[in-house]
């Protein structure tokens, strides 16, 4: 396999628990997905499928009693689950970057974007001073911020936003990691905003060859911006594969549930489709297919057994109905 095929982050088999006294419940089951250098890969599900979660495990971010009972995480070519705490805070920031729903959260309102962007510059880079500033200025650059040198100096406060959300990519950029994990990054923008920054997103992933993992509920934004679609149901992988052919044709039942329910642009509709019933919790996810009870498709052996991932085109999907048989 050529260097630039290998996958900048493979996650395999990831199981990850929260005991509890009145059991285990099981937050994720099973999760495999790797992303290459310059892809984006879009997670998406309803509330609760597991796809935060997911995120918080590659960071090494899971709150106690959280763990990772099975499976293992990849990055590049080193093994980063079985880190304890000290390891991965260098990895952190340096290696793999984060971008956050609310800008306000992950910027200190007492502190200048400059000291902020500096900060986090030279605690991951050997660089003195004036060269952080400089490096800083480039990147408030690279993300859009007119102005750049003025705006170095000013305060979180005296940006929209858009802009705060730019100085965010900025932050998460800074020691020019390996893998971005993006969570909700638009969710709290407008429309107009939200569309710059998902292209901005795309265009600094394709010219710094980041991985970027883009965690959203949002499917408009996924066909703005991903190359491939993971689709996750109660902590499970359900359906991945290339944008093109998930947005298209749809092959598991929840992901073509989810499609149904985004209005067209200019229909005239009295009620949106939605999908009956709920996210299981985790410590009551059915046996077989976690979604045969919301499924108007299942068959008894959707019941019985939990379909793996069966290769669909270029992708998979976790649905009996695509194995060449009944469900």
């Amino acid at each position: 396999m050529a260097e630039v095929d290998k996958p900048v982050l493979d996650v395999r088999n990831l199981r990850v628990e929260f005991p509890g006294r009145r059991g285990v419940a099981t937050a994720l089951s099973d999760v495999s997905l790797s992303i290459r250098p310059g892809e984006i890969l879009g997670v998406v599900g309803e509330s609760g499928a597991g796809k935060s979660m997911t995120g918080l495990a590659i960071q090494g971010l899971l709150e106690q009693p959280g763990r990772i009972a099975e499976g293992e995480i990849w990055l590049a070519d080193r093994r980063i689950d079985n880190l304890d705490d000290r390891a991965m805070e260098k990895i952190r920031g340096r290696e793999i970057g984060a971008i956050f729903q609310d800008p306000l959260t992950s910027l200190n309102p007492l502190f200048t974007v400059g000291a902020q962007l500096t900060e986090t510059i030279r605690q991951h880079l050997t660089l003195k001073k004036g060269e952080a500033r400089a490096r800083a200025i480039s990147l408030l650059k690279d993300v859009g911020i007119p102005s750049p040198e003025e705006r170095f100096d000013q305060y979180p406060h005296q940006f929209s936003g858009g802009m705060r959300q730019r100085v965010v990519i900025a932050l998460a950029l800074a020691a020019a990691p390996k893998l971005i994990i993006a969570d909700e990054p638009t969710t709290a923008l407008d429309v107009s905003i939200q569309a710059q920054i998902t292209s901005l997103l795309r265009r600094l992933c394709k010219e710094k060859r980041t991985a970027v993992m883009l965690v959203t509920h949002d499917m408009g934004v996924i066909a703005e911006t991903a190359d491939r679609i993971a689709v996750m149901y109660a902590g499970r992988l359900v359906e991945i594969g290339p944008v093109e052919q998930v947005l298209s044709a749809p092959t598991h039942p929840y992901t073509r549930g989810l499609m149904a329910s985004i209005p067209e642009l200019g229909a005239r509709v009295k009620h949106l489709n939605q999908i009956d019933g709920s996210m299981p919790r985790l410590d009551a996810v059915p046996a077989g297919c976690a979604f045969n009870p919301r499924c108007k498709e299942a068959g008894p052996r959707c019941l019985r057994e939990r379909p793996g991932l069966l290769p669909v085109g270029a992708g998979a999907s976790a649905c009996w109905l695509n194995a060449g048989g009944t469900a």
